[in-house]
């Protein structure tokens, strides 16, 4: 496989704050808004948008939690390998507020489908968003669309998009390898 960068440091900083200046937009004080990042990529994503909220633009006490979708995925029993789920953090209701689902990549939209259903058990929520990092678009299996995008990205069946993070690795980096 060959690796190409799609996006550097610098852009993803640039993608970053333009998200978090959306979420501003959107809801102003966050005080009925829910941030949820997925396990375990989208984590990182939430983690860096809060700090940006919180540090960069003064928003005081981001609401947020960190779900795990494994055992909701529809495709769980299908592998033959044990599957180790991630821990949620979710000590938070989410009923009658305003949630931001949070991933790194939206590619078939299967992950997305099974957060949905895990949100069920913590509340009834006002509605719900989507934030992605990446929209690898032409891929959906689903009828899942971002409402906050910080970068499109076509590819070809087989190809994978994958984000490095600086907490993670030396620095932020967004490529592709191509089979």
């Amino acid at each position: 496989m060959s690796a190409r960068i799609l996006l550097s440091h610098q852009k993803i900083e640039i993608i970053l704050n333009r998200l978090s200046s959306q979420l501003i937009e959107r809801f102003d004080d966050f005080k009925n808004v829910v941030l949820v990042g997925l396990q375990p990529r989208g984590i990182h994503l939430l983690d860096r948008l809060v700090n940006l909220l919180e540090v960069e633009y003064g928003i005081k006490q981001v609401t947020y939690g960190k779900l795990d979708i494994t055992f909701f995925r529809d495709d769980f029993r299908r592998s033959d390998k044990t599957l180790s789920p991630s821990a949620s953090e979710m000590e938070i209701t989410i009923e009658g507020k305003s949630v931001v689902i949070i991933d790194d990549v939206l590619y078939t939209g299967r992950s997305i489908r099974a957060a949905l259903t895990a949100l069920d058990y913590y509340g009834r929520p006002k509605d719900i968003q989507l934030l992605v990092l990446i929209d690898r678009r032409f891929s959906r299996d689903l009828p899942i669309q971002p409402d906050y995008t910080g970068a499109q990205v076509d590819a070809l069946e087989g190809d994978k998009v994958r984000v490095q993070w600086k907490q993670l690795a030396n620095e932020d980096t967004v490529f592709i390898e191509k089979r």
